[in-house]
């Protein structure tokens, strides 16, 4: 029997905004979850791929002790602390930003990018100059602007109208050309993957054409790497392989390993527009998340580590490709590093119940698109593992 997602939460209490299934997580190890009767789920979700160290990681867990040791979890951005300025310095350190804004989320950082953009369109040419552009097949965020700019109709509809100046545009050069008037448009946004879009890459010719263009016009370009950013393609950086840099970007998810945190990453040129009072946030870079978050930094950013993404992800696109070959449930495979979507012909809600039955957590990317997200420290075995059963419960 297939466990059935239910929209109806298990305690009245929660918003019900949420398909569950009955069981309970209680506790992970390594990369594996347990629920309440003791079985265990292979993780291939990791949290939206928030959990890239996985569960009960000694380093993190010292990290969240040496944080908590230090007395000080929150004094707000009115006062200086040291976890922040000294993580905000290694992202300067180590990407092409001169300047960083800590916030809470993804969909924050991205509401926070889109003022950025546009206080630097109006400074750089007037009132005019405000309107922000995402691509096809986007997902920047549930907020107004974010929500906007998000190519997922279903998402859209109740909450029209929604906010102004933003629109979205094919994943086509020609479309660009003509959309991106130099005198009206502030940004361009765009994920180098798009994960909650079917985990579609961006081709790297895409990304490098994009970018002369707005440069080319004046217009600042933002990537969202929330999703694909800190080491999930094998790079710290998603767009590093495509040797571009952006204006703007955005990172979140796996930031400070599990606990709620996004940035902002921001050229002097376009952050020297903003003035103090133009933004602000009460619990963003405070020195509890910073402490924790310069740990999972360091880990994340080794050439170790992002050599076993890499390494492992190469290896993954052929195993994938090998299901995709046996069934003719699959119709297509995407992806890169610990970042896979495949395309089925079964609802992806009823492959996600066959393998939660199996032992396997995995998400979906649309109705049709599965999407694998592993921990970035799932060894090779248990890959193949998780893709064993993967294999099993398509069919």
């Amino acid at each position: 029997m297939t466990t059935a997602l239910s929209a109806v939460p298990a305690t009245d209490a929660l918003l019900g905004v949420y398909r569950q299934p009955p069981m309970e997580i209680v506790r992970g190890a390594g990369v594996e979850l347990f629920d309440a009767d003791g079985k265990a789920y292979l993780d291939f979700v990791a949290g939206i791929a928030v959990n890239a160290l996985g569960y009960a990681d000694e380093g993190l867990e010292r990290a969240m002790r040496e944080a908590i040791e230090g007395s000080l979890v929150h004094v707000s951005n009115l006062y200086r602390t040291g976890p922040g300025e000294r993580l905000a310095e290694k992202l300067v350190g180590r990407t092409f930003a001169d300047r960083v804004f800590f916030c809470n989320s993804g969909a924050e950082a991205n509401e926070g990018a889109f003022k950025i953009a546009r206080r630097w369109g109006r400074a750089t040419g007037g009132a005019a100059k405000h309107e922000i552009i995402s691509l096809r097949g986007a997902f920047h965020g549930r907020l107004f602007g974010t929500l906007a700019a998000t190519d997922r109709p279903a998402y859209r509809a109740p909450f029209r109208p929604l906010a102004g100046g933003i629109s979205i545009v094919e994943r086509d050069m020609e479309e660009l050309d003509a959309a991106l008037n130099p005198q009206t448009v502030a940004a361009v946004i765009a994920e180098p993957v798009q994960g909650e879009g079917g985990v579609r890459v961006l081709e790297h010719e895409f990304l490098q054409a994009l970018r002369d263009l707005t440069r080319s016009r004046g217009i600042a370009l933002i990537l969202d790497e929330i999703q694909c950013g800190y080491g999930r393609t094998g790079t710290f950086l998603a767009h590093e392989q495509a040797g571009i840099e952006p204006d703007l970007l955005t990172v979140a998810k796996p930031m400070a390993g599990g606990l709620p945190m996004g940035a902002i990453l921001a050229t002097k040129d376009v952050a020297d527009t903003m003035q103090p009072g133009d933004h602000g946030t009460t619990f963003g870079g405070g020195p509890f998340l910073s402490h924790v978050a310069l740990h999972v930094f360091d880990r994340l950013s080794d050439p170790v580590m992002l050599a076993h993404v890499k390494s492992n992800g190469a290896w993954m696109r052929k195993a994938l490709q090998k299901i995709a070959d046996r069934s003719a449930k699959v119709r297509a495979v995407r992806g890169i590093g610990y970042m896979w979507g495949i395309d089925i012909v079964d609802p992806a809600k009823d492959v996600v119940a066959r393998a939660l039955d199996a032992g396997l957590l995995i998400c979906s990317a649309g109705e049709h698109t599965l999407r694998l997200l592993p921990p970035l420290v799932m060894t090779r075995a248990d890959l193949e593992r998780g893709l064993g059963i993967l294999a099993t419960v398509i069919g």
